[in-house]
């Protein structure tokens, strides 16, 4: 690992940011639907914490812990074989103790528990799946202002997060409130379409801040539990 870099456990990508995620980085996973983002980002936590004895927090707002932990056994990655390193967290759980804690907001019991998770278990690496979500259930009045204290406080964890965040089709835009500048780095999935019949799951560090990284389009591969990026030589369209 590069100067105590945060690796990513894809093959052939972390020597393309200097040996991987500066610690201590907020960090946008940006992708159209199905480009996996959410594999990418847990295979990020499953293999710290088997390689790495790194604690990893999984968040995610859209589906249940159930569901996830299922998909990523069926991937390869079973929950069970980093038991006591890797939390899932759902939104049921954090709604639970919203009902117990009427006077706060959402945005404050999320906060409150993902701080004490970190009190009592000392995690290094925070996955939040998905930011949209994420916002929709905060009700943020003013996002921009509010992102910009939400990544602020991320930065205060002490901990190297990754925020899943989901493009629509039609846009070429990383972000609607500005989060593609107060990320510290941007890890773009897509599907690319190759001449007039193929399609190819393409990866690309589009920013990393401290790190002298490349920026070009690498092929994403997926194959018994393991990532790997190639050089992209088919030609898009």
């Amino acid at each position: 690992m590069g100067d105590g870099h945060v690796k990513t456990y894809i093959d052939g990508f972390d020597d393309k940011m200097q040996g991987g995620i500066p610690p201590g980085s907020v960090v946008l996973l940006v992708g159209q639907p199905g480009t996996m983002k959410s594999s990418v980002a847990y295979n990020i936590l499953f293999n710290n914490a088997k390689e790495n004895d790194s604690r990893g927090l999984y968040v995610t707002l859209e589906q249940s812990s159930k569901s996830l932990s299922k998909h990523m056994t069926s991937m390869g990655m079973d929950p069970k074989d980093v038991q006591g390193m890797l939390e899932i967290v759902d939104i049921g759980l954090i709604r639970k103790k919203l009902t117990a804690l009427q006077d706060q907001s959402w945005v404050q019991v999320f906060k409150m528990y993902t701080k004490n998770l970190k009190e009592s278990s000392d995690y290094q690496l925070l996955v939040i799946d998905s930011l949209p979500v994420l916002n929709v259930l905060a009700k943020f009045a003013n996002p921009r202002e509010e992102l910009f204290h939400l990544f602020e406080w991320l930065r205060d964890l002490n901990v190297t997060t990754i925020l899943i965040t989901e493009m629509t089709p039609d846009t070429a835009k990383f972000a609607n409130n500005g989060e593609d500048f107060l990320a510290d780095g941007i890890i773009y999935l897509r599907m690319a379409e190759i001449g007039d019949v193929s399609v190819q799951r393409q990866i690309r560090c589009v920013k990393m801040r401290s790190v002298n990284h490349n920026g070009d389009y690498h092929s994403l591969l997926f194959d018994k539990g393991h990532f790997k990026a190639t050089k992209s030589i088919a030609q898009t369209r």
